[in-house]
């Protein structure tokens, strides 16, 4: 599996622990089985390695971010630096081409970009690398992943898929809409958008 964890934003949603200074994927407040703390950004990183070894793995940041980055995750994590913050379609755009240009990854290989800091367990990466294994066996170029509701929240974009089945091509996108929106889309068998896309 080839995935770009996208580590750009300020992650000021935990403050006052959270800061621009100190974003909130490298706040070391998890608690590992062996008792120690780790951050978001170190928790994802051994996550996509426990369920794919082999995986190839790049943090697309801020050059701000980019020595904690290498405090948390050693000298040799590959790291494609956004000279400006511009949101998540810029990052991915700059992403590809550093993969491509840099690294000399093959244009058709298949990648994974994913925000640095789920809180899921190992199954969600498993599904991102198993996502990465199917999508060269059908016409789609793109796949988004969906996580099924347990609230009508507001802070989340929703997907309508087209049917009920564990793959189907998206209806339509509903940008973090209202509560009674949320709630009918839901109905509707609406998934929240995890912000994967492979």
């Amino acid at each position: 599996m080839n995935i770009v964890l996208l580590s750009g934003g300020s992650g000021n949603r935990l403050w006052p622990l959270s800061t621009p200074e100190n974003s909130k994927q490298f706040l070391k407040i998890l608690k590992t089985d062996d008792g120690r703390t780790e951050s978001m950004l170190q928790r994802v990183f051994a996550q996509i390695y426990r369920v794919d070894p082999g995986a190839v793995v790049t943090v697309a940041t801020s050059a701000d971010q980019e020595a904690e980055i290498h405090r948390q995750l050693g000298e040799a994590i590959r790291i494609s630096i956004e000279p400006d913050k511009k949101d998540t379609f810029p990052a991915i755009a700059l992403a590809s081409a550093y993969l491509v240009d840099v690294l000399q990854i093959d244009p058709e290989e298949t990648v994974a970009f994913c925000p640095v800091d789920p809180f899921a367990d190992d199954s969600f990466f498993a599904t991102i690398r198993d996502a990465c294994a199917y999508i060269p066996s059908v016409q789609e170029h793109l796949m988004l992943l969906g996580i099924t509701p347990t609230a009508p929240l507001e802070k989340y974009g929703y997907i309508v898929p087209k049917t009920e089945n564990d793959i189907s091509l998206v209806a339509s996108f509903k940008e973090k809409p209202d509560k009674k929106n949320a709630q009918r889309y839901i109905k509707n068998g609406a998934l929240w958008n995890a912000g994967v896309f492979v």
